[in-house]
C-alpha cells in the first residue's frame, strides 16, 4: 500500500518478507505492532459498535454472530496494512463495494463506522502519527463505500 508508505516508511531491509506479502507494500503492519495490534483493533472495533448508543443502526445491520465479521475485519486489515493478505487468500479480491452493496450504506452509516473505527484506532495504535494516518487513509475507503 502505497498509501502509508510515506507516513510510516518502507520496510526495514533486514526484515525477511513471506511469500503472502507484498515487499512494495507500506509495513505499517509491523510499525503498529503486526498481527496482534491489528487483531486488536478488530476487537476493539466490534466492542466500541456494541457499546455505544450512537452505533446501534449500524450494529443492526451486523449478522451474528459478531465473531465472524470480527475475524473478516482483522484479515482485511491485514492485506490492507502491508500484512499478510489473509482475506485474500480464504475469500478472494476483498471487492468491499461490491460486497456492502447489500446493505444501505449511507453518509450515516458511514459516520458510525467511523466512530468505531477511530476509537478503536485511538486506543490500540500507541503512536499519534500512525494513528492519524491510518484513519485519514480507512476514512477515504469508508467514504467510496457509500451507495446512497
Amino acid at each position: 500500500m502505497n498509501w502509508l508508505k510515506k507516513i510510516i516508511g518502507k520496510p526495514d531491509s533486514h526484515q525477511g518478507t513471506s511469500q503472502d506479502r507484498d515487499p512494495n507494500q507500506s509495513n505499517a503492519y509491523d510499525r503498529i505492532g503486526g498481527e496482534q495490534v491489528i487483531r486488536a483493533i478488530a476487537h476493539q472495533f466490534y466492542a466500541q459498535m456494541q457499546s455505544n448508543p450512537a452505533t446501534q443502526e449500524l450494529l443492526a445491520i451486523h449478522r451474528a454472530p459478531i465473531e465472524e465479521s470480527e475475524q473478516k475485519l482483522f484479515e482485511f486489515l491485514s492485506g490492507w496494512l502491508g500484512g499478510p493478505q489473509l482475506y485474500q487468500q480464504k475469500h478472494g479480491h476483498p471487492a468491499l463495494r461490491a460486497r456492502h452493496m447489500p446493505f444501505k450504506v449511507d453518509e450515516t452509516m458511514r459516520d458510525q463506522w467511523l466512530v468505531c473505527m477511530k476509537a478503536a484506532i485511538e486506543i490500540e495504535v500507541k503512536e499519534q502519527q500512525h494513528q492519524q494516518a491510518i484513519y485519514s487513509a480507512i476514512s477515504t475507503l469508508a467514504d467510496h463505500m457509500r451507495n446512497q
